[in-house]
């Protein structure tokens, strides 16, 4: 389609309009209501106060009068509290950048402003992750008067999009702002910032009332009902908060699409499609390095560059995928994305503010608009020293941490090398196409199975043998939603499966169909398991290593069937010492050490086992078992009178981690033991 086209409002977005203006008068009138008894109950607490005192002047009367207004009063601070809220950004990890630092990338947002007809922001601040974002300190008053939007560009994301993918992103927070009837959105937004305040933002309300309380027992008394009737108010508020909630999310929804409108219409659909295929990849690359060198503070060794290591892991990934690289970033494509996903479950979320990026492509898709003056440089290059900037925000991240010696900065070909060891010691030889990554060989009777293999190795790890490993996965999680459905825990009147719409009371008919297709699948993927085997054990035949090929099947075999047991005294130990990690009243508390006491002592006795059996060793650092036997050489106290041992917390918290990583690591090792004999038998082949 030709470049000729300025995004329109769409009807399903004015219908969504009109329903968020209706939830906002339905507000308005509930609250109007409120105020109105707010008013009358502190009227009539006035009135009946004075009416007590002046009948029979006296300490009592006099207490019991203040107590009536002072009740009166604090229903009315509760209802008109949020008057005098600001939501003040955080700016804390943000940069300001100004015009004469930054002139080509301010020309940059000039160009995107004047194609999307708003203003330019107020401010323009960088922040160190991969996002976008325009914001502002909102109040009350924000409905009313004109506010400044200001630009948030993180350095993670330019330095993972291109020029045009880098105005698509911006064009789409602008787009926001493009229209009046954009308006309608920020109204919703605040009268649910408003409910939320009410609801939830009571602290210094709290410290109010508590303060008055104290005064006396009259004023303790009548507080306590002042509070009673906040409470009731609250109770309405919570239900007029869904039905204004639902409006505002709908309408939000259709406001990501407009704004995605927008942004094509400044570059095309393209840029903005290939750039939300990236985010993720890139988001994940950004916290991969961060997560690296996070376990590394005890060691001292930090980074320069975060963001030159970013994109190498984003590169690496991609290669590793055998995606598409250009210009230094990877293509990623819808078919990539949902390999692994092949749920044919839709449910609608009425409580999402964005859309799945798959619909955003669809939505872009259709639009179908050329790309206009495409530039396919990094967006980093718009800055004037980007490697300088990403080294200051890179310090920016580090800031915080605490080393305990002179910090060792490592360089980028130390990273690249401990990475890529890491990724292969935890990863699969790319002969088996993923077929393993999210599932383990199917436990069979070994010495049952056919003494040849029917299939030849491409086939074993064909793409549609892998496919239906994830056809499987997803087929499980379906069916257990749809169990959840047909229980009652969903709230929905209907759903879709593979395309077909279906009553929420017709699910269980649905899950009977799905369990029977869901047991010819894994018997596929058995008989498949089971010609690998075959397949690997002729290889082994002929090299003389039946036994010893057989033994790590046995070996994988054995953990896999004790496997779920041994994990589930981890989970039984997670679940009996969570309320460490909550406000509990002191009998609580007794009591549920108690439990939690019942629980040590059979997961005590499953350490003991492990620190003797040899399938562990390699996996128990010298650290953990230490660790281990100081936790089990005595019976702890964890909470003493009226307070927690911290310390002793602490040897508890740390023997839980270790043995749930032991047990799972353990697993994955033996898993790969295997599977690596089995390159080594096709190599030597």
């Amino acid at each position: 389609m030709t470049q000729n086209y300025q995004a329109q409002v769409s009807s399903t977005f004015k219908k969504m309009t009109t329903k968020a203006i209706l939830s906002v008068l339905f507000f308005l009138l509930v609250y109007i209501f409120l105020i109105l008894c707010g008013i009358g109950i502190t009227v009539l607490a006035a009135v009946g106060g004075i009416a007590i005192i002046a009948a029979k002047p006296m300490f009592v009367t006099i207490m019991i009068g203040a107590g009536l207004l002072c009740m009166g009063i604090l229903v009315l601070i509760f209802l008109f509290k949020f008057i005098f809220v600001k939501h003040k950004v955080d700016r804390s990890h943000l940069i300001e950048i100004t015009r004469e630092e930054e002139p080509r990338l301010f020309a940059f947002i000039d160009e995107i402003v004047n194609k999307v007809q708003t203003d330019f922001p107020k401010k323009v601040y960088l922040s160190s992750d991969v996002n976008a974002c325009v914001f502002y300190d909102s109040t009350f008053w924000s409905m009313f008067l004109p506010i400044k939007k200001n630009l948030q560009i993180g350095v993670g994301l330019v330095n993972s999009v291109s020029e045009i993918e880098l105005k698509a992103i911006l064009a789409h927070e602008f787009g926001h702002f493009s229209q009046k009837s954009m308006k309608v959105g920020s109204y919703v937004y605040n009268v649910n910032q408003i409910i939320y305040n009410m609801l939830y933002d009571n602290d210094s309300y709290n410290s109010i009332a508590q303060s008055w309380g104290s005064v006396n027992g009259y004023f303790a008394f009548f507080t306590a009902l002042a509070v009673k009737i906040v409470t009731g108010i609250q109770w309405v508020l919570r239900q007029v908060y869904n039905v204004v909630n639902i409006s505002y999310h709908a309408l939000s929804r259709q406001m990501e699409f407009h704004a995605d409108a927008v942004a094509a219409s400044v570059t095309g659909s393209k840029p903005l499609i290939t750039s939300l295929l990236r985010l993720d990849l890139a988001d994940h690359s950004f916290n991969t390095v961060l997560d690296y060198y996070g376990k590394k503070i005890p060691d001292s060794i930090a980074t320069e560059n975060v963001y030159s290591q970013q994109s190498f892991v984003m590169n690496f990934i991609a290669a590793n995928s055998n995606l598409e690289v250009e210009n230094d970033l990877p293509q990623l494509t819808p078919d990539f994305l949902n390999r692994f996903n092949k749920s044919k479950l839709v449910i609608e979320n009425k409580w999402g503010t964005h859309p799945s990026t798959e619909d955003r492509i669809k939505e872009l898709e259709k639009l179908n608009l050329d790309v206009v003056n495409e530039s396919k440089a990094l967006a980093i290059g718009l800055f004037q020293n980007g490697i300088e900037l990403q080294s200051k925000f890179t310090n920016k991240l580090f800031s915080s941490v605490t080393y305990s010696s002179v910090v060792v900065f490592h360089q980028n070909e130390e990273f690249f090398n401990e990475f890529k060891n890491d990724f292969f010691a935890n990863s699969f030889n790319e002969i088996y196409n993923k077929y393993y990554d999210s599932k383990n060989p199917e436990v069979f009777d070994l010495d049952t199975a056919e003494e040849s293999s029917k299939k030849e190795l491409k086939d074993l790890f064909s793409n549609s043998e892998v496919d239906l490993v994830y056809s499987t996965i997803s087929l499980q999680n379906d069916i257990h939603t749809l169990k959840q459905i047909a229980e009652g825990n969903f709230k929905i009147k209907s759903f879709s499966y593979d395309g077909h719409k279906i009553a929420a009371k017709n699910a269980q008919e649905l899950v009977n169909e799905l369990e029977v297709d869901l047991k010819k699948a894994k018997d596929e993927i058995i008989q498949n398991d089971k010609q690998i085997y075959l397949h690997f054990l002729a290889l082994a035949n002929n090299q003389n290593k039946r036994e010893e090929f057989k033994k790590l099947y046995k070996d994988l075999f054995e953990l896999d069937k004790s496997y779920d047991e041994k994990i589930d005294f981890y989970i039984k130990m997670m679940n009996a010492s969570e309320f460490i990690y909550r406000t509990c009243t002191v009998d609580v508390i007794k009591q549920n050490m108690t439990l939690l006491k019942n629980e040590e002592d059979k997961f005590k006795n499953q350490i003991e086992k492990i620190l003797e059996d040899n399938t562990y060793r390699k996996t128990i650092t010298i650290e953990m078992r230490v660790a281990f036997n100081k936790y089990l050489s005595e019976d702890w106290v964890y909470f003493n009178g009226n307070q927690y041992m911290e310390e002793l917390l602490q040897i508890l918290s740390e023997s839980i981690h270790n043995y749930q990583i032991v047990i799972s690591k353990t697993f994955f090792q033996t898993k790969k033991e295997l599977l690596d004999y089995q390159v080594q038998l096709l190599n030597h082949e």
